[in-house]
C-alpha cells in the first residue's frame, strides 16, 4: 500500500471508532478495541494490495478486534463498582447525546452489529451478511428494525420520533 498509513488513521480513525463504540459500547474497551485495530492494520499494511478497499477493511479487522475484546472480557473478573458515564469532548455523539450509546447498547446483537457495520462503518448489505452472516436482506431488514427501535426509544428532546 502507497498511501501512508498515517493518513488512513486520521481519514478512517473516527469511523473505525463509531464502529467499535457501537459493537462494544463506550468506554476502555472500545478505545483498546480501536487500538488493537489499528496496530494489526499497521503490521500488515506494507503487504496491503493497492485496491484495497481500505475503509471495508479497516472495519473487518475492527469487527475482529472487538469480538477479540468481548472474548477477553467475557474472561476477566467483573468489577463490583459501576462508575457514573461522563460526557466527554471529543465530538461524538455522547457529548451532546449520552444516552444514544445506551439505547444502541440496547438493541439486541444483530440489529446492533448490523447498524454499527453500515451505518457508521460504510459497509454494504451484502459485506455486513460477510461479516455478521445471514442474507443481505436479512442484514438491510435487522439494521431497518434497529433503526426504527432507535428512534422508538430514543429522540433528542424536541424532535420528532
Amino acid at each position: 500500500m502507497q498511501q501512508p498509513f498515517e493518513q488512513a488513521v486520521t481519514v478512517h480513525g473516527p469511523t473505525v471508532l463509531r464502529v467499535v463504540r457501537s459493537v462494544l459500547g463506550p468506554g476502555p474497551d472500545a478505545d483498546d478495541a480501536w487500538s488493537e485495530t489499528f496496530l494489526a492494520a499497521l503490521r500488515a499494511w506494507p503487504d496491503l494490495p493497492e485496491e484495497t478497499n481500505v475503509q471495508a477493511w479497516l472495519v473487518r479487522v475492527a469487527h475482529r478486534k472487538a469480538i477479540d475484546v468481548t472474548r477477553g472480557v467475557a474472561r476477566r473478573a467483573v468489577p463490583t463498582d459501576i462508575l457514573p458515564e461522563q460526557p466527554t469532548s471529543t465530538g461524538l455523539p455522547e457529548a451532546a447525546h449520552p444516552d444514544l450509546w445506551a439505547a444502541v447498547a440496547a438493541l439486541p446483537e444483530r440489529q446492533r452489529l448490523s447498524l454499527a457495520y453500515h451505518y457508521l462503518g460504510g459497509l454494504r448489505h451484502t459485506e455486513t451478511a460477510e461479516l455478521i452472516g445471514g442474507t443481505p436482506e436479512s442484514v438491510r431488514r435487522a439494521a431497518s428494525d434497529g433503526l426504527r427501535a432507535l428512534r422508538r426509544t430514543y429522540a433528542p428532546e424536541g424532535a420528532s420520533r
